[in-house]
């Protein structure tokens, strides 16, 4: 069989169908990535692909480093062929990992190339690529508007000035809105050493003078207006491991006083003003009709000497094996309690943890919400063929797969939009086996509403896009 064939992934006709009159010329909604609202706002272009491949992209980065590849080769100063030919070789190794994948199928659709790479067509395939990043629909815009991306929702922090986001709002990607994501990490994780400076930066930002916790609240409380006001409808909260304790208003006062004075915390004490705060957003958050994610799992910065020498971010992650459920329960059921649970998008790192969130999604329901509390896209770790059919397998088998929102990138790269082509196959393949497997009847008018929902439809509705 042809590699990268035009039924890719998609093993029988029910499958083939599926994809090819249904997902496949749906519009992508990509609700949580790491584009830079700069880069839109300006269109950038990019001088090599190199550049647009390798710039930022840890998924790289890493698996080149796996492969023995000097980090000179990486993020350090060889020039961009070089750097092209490192990872091309790292390729060849790549056999059933999803960059691979990933790598062909932006070749692909951007680039009209089917040729597989590899150390001996780099050069050749180099300078293809290249020739054609100089024409107009090689910018950062077209990448978006030649992809059929109708909603792009980025991460910001809640002390960003959103300048970019309204220069797009003035100057709009052509059938695309972009928003903004508010990402509040750095008030909340207080354990964090710069969490003080962080205290005189959100109240600069939001005119709140911060000496308490009351004032800490009321400030976030107006960035989520600001944000708000520039079109935001999510947030977004990372948590390695989630709060175990919870704290009173006195108790989270005498906390955040305590680390304001230079106090060393506890993790008990920090968990309990992470929770306080966290329940006091998720109720605003209800008020102000948003969609709340809780990314769990990651393990970060693991190699000292990498971090301290370039930086984070730079593929040095990776997946922790904390418990999750009592903790994850104890929050959702106290912000359900004493605040408003608004909806819920639970996400893990660690496979292990998918049949227990899962589980937990369907306690914490809403009346005329479906799917009000649901378990969110296989993430970074896991965004490869098994991970995804293991979270679409799993939330079928303990929920409702047909009321999922579908996938997103969690990329910085303009490039990244056919992981949604692989999802839909994905999908597609899978819902077409259960279909030839007589598992369920074979319903066209049903099956397109369930695949179109999860693909493109159910994100429109839920998020409010």
């Amino acid at each position: 069989m042809k590699f990268l064939n035009d039924n890719f992934l998609l093993k029988g006709k029910t499958a083939q169908d599926l994809y090819h009159n249904v997902a496949k010329d749906l519009p992508i909604i990509d609700y949580h990535c790491h584009l830079n609202p700069a880069e839109i706002a300006s269109d950038r272009r990019f001088q090599t692909i190199t550049e647009a491949w390798l710039g930022g992209d840890h998924y790289k980065w890493r698996l080149m480093r796996i492969n023995g590849v000097d980090e000179e080769y990486i993020t350090g100063k060889a020039d961009d062929f070089e750097k092209f030919l490192a990872y091309a070789k790292t390729l060849e190794c790549a056999i059933g990992n999803p960059l691979y994948h990933w790598t062909h199928l932006e070749m692909r659709h951007f680039f009209g190339i089917d040729e597989a790479l590899t150390a001996d067509n780099a050069r050749e395939l180099y300078d293809a690529m290249n020739a054609k990043l100089v024409l107009p629909e090689f910018s950062a815009r077209n990448f978006i508007i030649r992809s059929k991306v109708e909603t792009i929702c980025t991460t910001d922090d809640p002390i960003d000035s959103l300048e970019h986001h309204s220069a797009i709002a003035a100057d709009p990607v052509a059938g695309c809105t972009v928003r903004p994501t508010f990402r509040p990490d750095r008030a909340v994780l207080i354990e964090k050493p710069d969490f003080a400076d962080y205290m005189a930066l959100l109240s600069k930002a939001s005119g709140v003078k911060i000496e308490t916790l009351d004032d800490v609240i009321k400030a976030l409380f107006a960035r989520v207006d600001y944000f708000a006001d520039h079109g935001c409808l999510l947030s977004d909260h990372d948590f390695g491991r989630l709060p175990a304790s919870h704290a009173d208003h006195a108790a989270a006062s005498q906390i955040f006083a305590k680390k304001m004075n230079g106090g060393e915390l506890t993790n008990e004490e920090a968990d309990g003003y992470k929770s306080y705060v966290l329940t006091a957003l998720a109720g605003y958050f209800a008020k102000k009709n948003w969609t709340m994610q809780l990314h769990c799992g990651a393990m970060r910065n693991n190699s000292t000497k990498m971090f301290e020498r370039i930086g984070k971010d730079t593929g040095f992650d990776t997946m922790s094996d904390f418990e999750v459920a009592t903790s994850l329960s104890r929050l959702l059921d106290r912000i359900d309690r004493e605040t408003e649970l608004p909806r819920t998008i639970l996400y893990s790192l660690n496979p292990k943890d998918f049949y227990a969130m899962i589980a937990l999604c369907g306690c914490f329901g809403g009346t005329g919400v479906a799917g009000k509390t649901q378990f969110g896209s296989a993430w970074w770790f896991i965004d490869h063929k098994d991970g995804m059919e293991k979270q679409l397998r799993e939330t079928a088998s303990l929920n409702l797969l047909s009321v999922f929102v579908g996938m997103l990138t969690d990329s910085r790269s303009f490039l990244s939009y056919p992981r949604h082509e692989y999802f839909r196959r994905i999908l597609c393949n899978l819902v077409g086996t259960w279909v030839d497997d007589g598992e369920f009847p074979a319903d066209a008018k049903l099956l397109e509403k369930i695949v179109a929902g999860i693909s493109y439809r159910n994100a429109k509705s839920y998020f409010g896009f």
